[in-house]
């Protein structure tokens, strides 16, 4: 890898909005979605809320997190058109300032029709699932971005059919653990329990709450991908390629931890810091997955050429 400044810009961008989605889970743990009221992009009818509860300066924080997100972006585009030819770097920060304008939309979604705070929801729940999906695919194309411009080579799904196959099987089957997982945790916040028997009886109850029943099927179906992602990583090591190969030794070390933080927030009854390491691992698992695959599904050469950051070089040939 070459990280030239485009590139350490690029993953910079990266973990700042991971740190975007966390606060985001603070916002819905806390039960602070609902601290500007029904406004958006104002809050509370302000622009800065005066006087404001703990409620509505958490909510508000991730707000403006949000807006210096989407402009990091933006920068992104603005550099990738100035330092790049036709190629995937820019086709990578188109697709990011894409998604993350339909992370905003969603956003203001949820707070215009209320679907915050203590509400239960039907379009509540489907928002929050195409939420968690969405904000996947934005980390993809961001971390493909920092990874091709750090020297990562174009894909060639069509010459591994069959990895392309199994990597594909394993990023749907995280998003649909991802999304399961954030189902559970807005059930979590919307029907506490008290205690872990009482946390079972509810789980156990025929007529509660869908979300409370979730919480079941979601352990399962963790450790069901969990599994698989095991198995594939130790299936397709890399071989010859370093940078897959110590892809999927990360890639196992980070889904292990991953199904241990999550028995350790079912017993905890999943308070909130345990909430946000545990979202914080499913993120890492993602992006180490996206990377795992973009490493061993990259063309074996690659004329493409790490920039200095210079205006208007070019610096890959794809």
């Amino acid at each position: 890898m070459t990280l030239n400044r485009f590139a350490k810009y690029a993953w910079f961008v990266v973990a700042y909005n991971i740190v975007v989605i966390l606060w985001g889970a603070f916002v819905r743990a806390s039960g602070s979605g609902a601290g500007c009221g029904s406004h958006w992009p104002l809050c509370n009818g302000e622009v800065v809320p005066l006087n404001p509860s703990i409620e509505r300066v958490i909510e508000f924080t991730h707000r403006g997190m949000s807006g210096v997100a989407l402009l990091l972006v933006l920068g992104l585009v603005v550099w990738a058109l100035r330092a790049y030819p036709r190629g995937r770097v820019r086709y990578g920060a188109f697709a990011s300032a894409f998604f993350i304008l339909v992370e905003a939309l969603i956003g203001a979604a949820l707070v215009l029709f209320g679907w915050v705070g203590m509400d239960q929801s039907t379009a509540r729940v489907i928002s929050i699932s195409l939420h968690l999906v969405n904000t996947f695919i934005l980390l993809a194309v961001l971390t493909l971005t920092a990874w091709w411009a750090s020297g990562g080579s174009a894909l060639d799904l069509r010459a591994r059919p069959l990895q392309t196959f199994a990597l594909a099987l394993a990023l749907l089957g995280l998003v649909i653990t991802g999304a399961a997982g954030a189902l559970t945790a807005l059930g979590d916040t919307l029907f506490p329990a008290s205690s872990l028997a009482q946390g079972i009886q509810q789980d156990l109850n025929p007529t509660a709450h869908f979300l409370v029943q979730l919480r079941v099927l979601h352990p399962l179906i963790a450790t069901f991908v969990g599994t698989y992602l095991l198995y594939l990583s130790v299936m397709l090591n890399g071989g010859e390629k370093t940078m897959a190969r110590k892809f999927s030794i990360a890639l196992r070390f980070l889904v292990v931890a991953q199904i241990v933080a999550g028995g350790v927030n079912i017993l905890l009854l999943a308070p909130t810091w345990m909430q946000l390491a545990h979202l914080l691992l499913a993120d890492m698992v993602w992006i180490t997955l996206v990377l795992y695959s973009a490493a061993l599904l990259g063309k074996a050469r690659d004329a493409t050429r790490a920039p200095n950051a210079a205006p208007r070089a070019i610096v890959e040939s794809a």
